[in-house]
């Protein structure tokens, strides 16, 4: 019994692992592995496509362009630096939003690293900014590497949600259902009350982002978002945003746009944004075939 409530799953262990006076949370260990997992999976896809891109009309690239060479894994290193200025910038802003009550007078705090965090929907958009940026400095060809980054950005997405979970963090509102989860004292856990059953939000937003992984891969292969343009990432960044604004509605943030948290709100916008750029670019290559 847990604060007057029964917890249907109570989670009892120790958030660090201890080794030789070190001590390191098991969450920080998840994160950094899918962010490792998702990289060597994005440079083991980019071996295999070929680096020659038409954006549109890709039917009448020659066999040449169509075969090789293959999109360059050195500049994947580069491409990954220059998502983090535009991911920490954007995550920051979105984080104020989040908060603008607090921010609001004291707008300094966002510049300082260790008051806050980042706000994830925005941090994935800023980061893909600057890499499309970094990458077309390379003469790197954009819509290419979008198309291989969706599905290992996705897997990294929900592997390190998983992986909050090995902290406490990211837990929802409070909740009676069977799924519970709660986290026993002394921790300390990730989030505020971890002690009291609640939603596990970052278990719901692991299995969405898996989920639109499915379909991204099934899109990969049995539509006509095989082509490596760009159009595959945007569908499925939507997608992804969509599912964190469904799952955003078992957070405890209050509603600031009718039934809408802040976070809702922010994930819908996105995700309409993204998924009208594929439509866009979808009529785009419509329009090109007919007129050639």
């Amino acid at each position: 019994m847990i604060g007057g409530v029964l917890a249907a799953i109570v989670l009892d262990f120790d958030p660090y692992v201890r080794l030789a006076g070190w001590a390191v949370r098991w969450e920080t260990l998840g994160i950094a592995g899918a962010v490792l997992v998702g990289i060597l999976a994005t440079a083991r896809i980019a071996g295999r496509v070929p680096a020659g891109d038409v954006w549109i009309g890709e039917d009448e690239a020659s066999d040449e362009e169509r075969e090789g060479p293959y999109l360059r894994r050195d500049d994947l290193l580069f491409i990954l630096l220059g998502a983090v200025p535009g991911a920490v910038v954007l995550g920051r802003a979105g984080y104020g939003l989040l908060h603008a009550d607090y921010y609001a007078g004291r707008w300094q705090d966002l510049l300082d690293p260790s008051r806050g965090s980042l706000e994830l929907t925005l941090a994935v958009v800023g980061g893909t900014l600057t890499a499309i940026y970094v990458a077309a400095l390379l003469d790197a060809p954009v819509g290419r590497w979008l198309h291989v980054a969706i599905g290992p950005l996705l897997l990294a997405l929900a592997l390190g949600k998983a992986a909050e979970a090995l902290g406490g963090s990211g837990q929802g509102a409070s909740s009676a259902a069977a799924w519970a989860t709660a986290y026993l004292p002394p921790g300390p856990w990730g989030s505020p009350g971890a002690e009291f059953p609640a939603h596990p939000a970052q278990l719901y937003e692991a299995a969405t982002t898996a989920a639109v992984l499915f379909v991204v891969a099934l899109l990969a292969r049995r539509t006509p978002l095989r082509r490596a343009d760009g159009r595959l990432y945007a569908v499925g960044f939507g997608l992804w945003a969509l599912g964190r604004a469904a799952v955003a509605a078992s957070w405890r943030d209050p509603a600031v746009a009718g039934p809408l948290s802040a976070e809702q709100a922010l994930s819908l916008a996105v995700a309409t944004i993204a998924l009208g750029s594929a439509v866009v670019a979808t009529l785009a290559r419509r329009v090109y075939a007919r007129r050639t």
